[in-house]
């Protein structure tokens, strides 16, 4: 049965906003350091790692308000797309000041866009979403967050290539155990990363699903880490997924200016493509 979409009705929510904020606390710095085996000050006005910002000022909803895929039911601050499968599709980051240990972060955030797409396996709804980031009262990261609905399918989706080694390749450990603390930071109670029952039987994936939000973090980490300061410029897109049933690899090569950067499972196509600029 199609899915009927009242592309009217939902963009009546671009131009809606959500304020939150949170105090950047050692522990939970602590806590995200843990995460990704990094070592850092915990003292008050010391930098924190970045990326550190999706993992502040999340929305809290009631467990009662959950949806029976873990999220937040529909139609509070994001629209309600009648669709039932919601992704990260992408995202844009520009980095301002960095986020300080002890200092309060604000987030604003607000709808720009909701457009309506035809696909190979029926219809896609994006949402745009722009978050503006404050640290201490500065301007800490603007970030554009692209948001795609999409319906259930079980088309498989066309072979892609294999990707390609990156003069840089770095090999993670897709854990569970990984999974579930990176969703523990961001309050992210989508099953498809802790629930493997539910990820397989409901939504028919092969295994837990390695957040977007995540592989972005690890590879702004990795372009810090290759040009010794974090970049000014961020963008990423999701070409798809990863399971927690193999290992995957961080990849970077040089552009001039720029790393070019990719995730990939071996012998697997590019799961996400990003850009880091200085």
């Amino acid at each position: 049965m199609s899915t009927e979409i009242d592309i009217a009705q939902l963009r009546g929510w671009i131009g809606r906003e959500e304020r939150q904020e949170e105090l950047l606390t050692p522990a939970l710095a602590q806590r995200f350091d843990a995460t990704f085996d990094r070592a850092g000050s915990l003292d008050d006005g010391a930098e924190a790692a970045p990326m550190i910002h999706l993992c502040l000022c999340q929305p809290a909803a009631p467990t009662a308000a959950l949806g029976p895929d873990g999220h937040p039911a529909r139609g509070g601050f994001l629209p309600p797309v009648p669709l039932p499968r919601r992704m990260w599709a992408g995202g844009a980051l520009e980095f301002h000041e960095p986020i300080r240990i002890g200092e309060v972060v604000r987030r604003r955030s607000v709808i720009e866009d909701v457009r309506l797409k035809h696909g190979r396996t029926g219809p896609l709804c994006f949402v745009t979403v722009m978050h503006h980031i404050e640290s201490g009262g500065r301007p800490a990261v603007t970030e554009r967050h692209d948001i795609v609905y999409r319906s259930d399918s079980t088309a498989a989706p066309p072979p892609a290539p294999a990707a390609a080694e990156g003069t840089i390749r770095r090999v993670v450990a897709a854990s569970p155990t990984l999974l579930f603390r990176y969703s523990a930071l961001t309050f992210n109670g989508h099953r498809i990363h802790y629930d493997a029952p539910y990820a397989r039987e409901v939504e028919a994936y092969p295994g837990l699903i390695v957040h977007g939000p995540m592989q972005a973090t690890m590879l702004v980490h990795l372009a810090a880490e290759l040009r010794g300061a974090p970049p000014a410029r961020f963008s990423f897109r999701s070409l798809s997924p990863l399971f927690d049933t193999d290992d995957f690899a961080l990849n970077a090569k040089d552009d001039g200016a720029a790393l070019e950067l990719w995730t990939a499972r071996a012998g697997g196509p590019v799961a996400m493509e990003a850009r880091a600029e200085w």
